[in-house]
């Protein structure tokens, strides 16, 4: 956000609101904090530099030492069990230097749920040509792992890349959800990739597919880099999300396609310096900060950038969504150069999500949201209401901004929705968020009808 953005703004702000000392200080921090988030930008190209003076396996000048799952056994026919061959290749590999854990290309490998943990040698790096596929009957999963399927954990300057495939083999898991059939039971399913308690983690040009719940999964990590990747499964799998970001720093996400049952990319607590660059989002849920705040919990999310994404006949756009009686805040946010074709709901903050079989009971405490920015924004939706900020009334949304954004409706006009929130447009809006010029206005619609009421007890 550059220093003429700024002076533009800022006298916008003097001429066309009459912004008092107080306020036009509380508007000059909220810009100065998304102004911080371009460091993402500095980051970026420092680890650019980082990632391409990595050699490839293939490069015998680089001094790898090649460790083949095929050497300790492995049949690569996708019917053998070739769990035990890759956990030996696995101890081999994190114990020796600058060794490439190598599964070879035209070959599937049934692997079982297992941790692999660290830490390991230097400059490891695993490299996915063939295909690692899960056991697909759900009554035979060890039941020591339930939630996981490849676990990686404890890493540090480690790169997974190839052009292979994970495929979680979801479908019989699809079937016993309780989504897909109410008389199921409601419980989790495992995640097929997960990289936990790590540093400085490269991945680059892997397909996760077929998820049994959640695809990818970053968790207490610093420092990941994310590129070229493509997450895919079919758009009514449940709970499938494509990349899951909990608890960690500094992630930059690039130069993906996400195409899931749930959202293409989700943040949650305890997660800051998050990046996502050229998306493309399609089917799914959209691109989410949240949920947050579940069961009275805290949530934390700071410093997010979505910048050049395509998201194509997702329910969502770009979403924000908390439950209600939850603490913490959603801080410092930038959604930009965001085309939607055919998108339910373009914009939306939901403060009263409820992901749940029966109606969720009304709380007075709330994930606290402020300072997200709205910057060219435009495309299709087939939701009337192509703009939706559901906010708490006792925690409202403060300082949200939009500008540049041009949303229509094939069939229909279009309309914002504001409840208990606060903010301003600038340049062209449409529809007009006129709703958002002072707290008097942020209740002009309706508030009680029926339909509202179904929006706020939804999974959307």
């Amino acid at each position: 956000m550059d220093k003429f953005f700024l002076v533009s703004l800022l006298a916008l702000l003097i001429t066309a609101y009459g912004v008092a000392g107080s306020i036009m200080c509380d508007n000059i921090g909220m810009l100065e904090e998304l102004k911080s988030l371009e460091a993402l930008d500095i980051e970026e190209e420092e680890n650019e530099v980082e990632l391409s003076d990595i050699p490839s396996w293939r490069s015998e000048r680089g001094g790898k030492v090649l460790v083949n799952i095929d050497s300790f056994g492995a049949a690569g026919d996708g019917e053998s069990d070739d769990t035990e061959a890759l956990q030996k290749a696995w101890g081999v590999a994190c114990s020796t230097p600058k060794s490439v854990l190598l599964i070879p290309q035209g070959r599937r490998y049934l692997v079982n749920a297992t941790r692999f943990k660290g830490p390991c040698a230097d400059k490891l790096i695993i490299q996915i040509d063939g295909t690692l596929v899960a056991p697909d009957e759900p009554k035979n999963w060890d039941p020591k792992l339930p939630r996981v399927w490849l676990d990686f954990s404890k890493l540090n300057k480690t790169v997974f890349q190839g052009s292979g495939v994970i495929d979680g083999s979801g479908s019989k898991w699809w079937a016993a959800s309780c989504k897909k059939n109410k008389s199921n039971p409601c419980k989790g399913a495992p995640t097929a990739f997960t990289i936990d308690t790590s540093s400085s983690i490269r991945v680059k040009g892997l397909t996760i597919q077929n998820s049994q719940q959640m695809h990818f999964t970053i968790s207490r990590c610093d420092s990941v880099r994310i590129t070229s990747v493509k997450v895919s499964a079919p758009g009514d799998s449940p709970n499938t999300d494509g990349i899951h970001i909990s608890e960690s720093t500094n992630v930059i996400i690039q130069d993906s396609k996400i195409g899931t049952g749930d959202d293409c990319i989700s943040i949650v607590n305890a997660s800051s310096n998050i990046k996502m660059k050229r998306i493309y989002c399609g089917p799914g849920h959209g691109i989410s900060i949240g949920s947050l705040g579940k069961d009275n919990s805290t949530g934390i999310v700071t410093k997010v950038i979505l910048d050049t994404a395509v998201l194509r006949e997702t329910t969502n756009g770009v979403r924000i969504k908390t439950w209600q009686g939850g603490s913490g805040y959603v801080r410092g946010v930038r959604f930009q150069n965001v085309r939607v074709e055919n998108v339910s709901n373009p914009i939306i903050i939901d403060q009263f999500y409820c992901d749940s079989p029966t109606s969720c009971e009304n709380q007075t405490t709330a994930v606290e949201i402020s300072e997200v920015m709205y910057q060219n924004i435009s495309g299709t939706t087939m939701s009337a209401k192509a703009i939706k900020f559901d906010c708490s009334d006792s925690v409202p949304c403060n300082k949200l901004v939009l500008s540049n954004v041009d949303l229509e409706k094939q069939d229909g006009s279009v309309e914002t929705y504001c409840h208990s929130a606060q903010g301003f447009p600038y340049g062209v809006v449409h529809p007009s968020a006129d709703c958002l010029s002072s707290s008097d206005k942020t209740s002009q619609i309706e508030e009680s009808t029926t339909e509202e009421e179904d929006i706020r007890h939804i999974e959307l």
